[in-house]
């Protein structure tokens, strides 16, 4: 399968992707993304139907809709996330997992689902729900802070509010990074456990670790 000519511009503290489209290639993207197109045709839709739409988006904190650009010609079109942060692209042949929110674009040949994985995914305080991103194409995940690619090989443990995707080959627990007195005392909170070979992609900020700092500033009148 031939994939997309895309570049990722202002890494990696502002990414925005461009892709470069030809006559009649498709891309799908989370609905507000878009910053720029050219000869580029929107056409929003639900893939899944109406009950894959109503799942993603009650259950996945997701958009109910999701962007279909079809280019008109030689196309372009500027994607970025709401937030500061970086954006990576993967060349999927399978199944992987991610977090809320961490979908930006792919090929229309892959399909965005929801798994329920107990009370284990609760990561970085998005809920208890995944995204399952299955097929083959092009998929571009953004993340607060740089995104890093880490090889399993045995066990690897990650801060749960670092984790933005998972390959299918991997398993996992999440559990405190200690005892009670090192998870009170370290600062530290939940850890996911991965075990088996796979990748592994993290983000170099925390999103809640984020906003409590930023709260911290605020005078206590205005966090009220």
């Amino acid at each position: 399968m031939s994939f997309m000519n895309y570049r990722i511009l202002s890494k990696p503290s502002y990414s925005l992707l461009e892709l470069e489209l030809s006559e009649g290639e498709e891309v799908l993207a989370e609905p507000g993304a878009m910053v720029y197109m050219k000869n580029v045709e929107l056409s929003p839709t639900m893939r899944g139907g109406l009950l894959g739409g109503l799942k993603r988006a009650m259950l996945g904190g997701e958009s109910f809709l999701v962007n279909r650009y079809i280019s008109k010609g030689k196309g372009l079109l500027g994607l970025a996330p709401p937030y500061q942060g970086d954006i990576t692209a993967i060349k999927l042949s399978g199944r992987i997992y991610a977090q809320s929110g961490a979908f930006l674009a792919s090929s229309p040949t892959i399909n965005i689902d929801i798994k329920w994985g107990g009370a284990k995914t609760f990561f970085a305080g998005e809920g208890l729900f995944l995204l399952r991103l299955e097929g083959s194409g092009d998929l571009f995940l953004s993340a607060f802070g740089g995104i890093e690619m880490l090889d399993v090989d045995g066990k690897l443990a990650v801060d749960t509010g670092h984790i933005v995707a998972f390959e299918d080959s991997l398993d996992f627990r999440v559990r405190p990074v200690g005892g009670l007195k090192a998870t009170l005392l370290s600062g530290e909170g939940l850890i996911a456990e991965f075990s088996g070979k796979g990748r592994v992609w993290i983000q170099s900020r925390s999103i809640s670790e984020y906003i409590g700092w930023i709260s911290s500033l605020l005078p206590s009148r205005a966090r009220q």
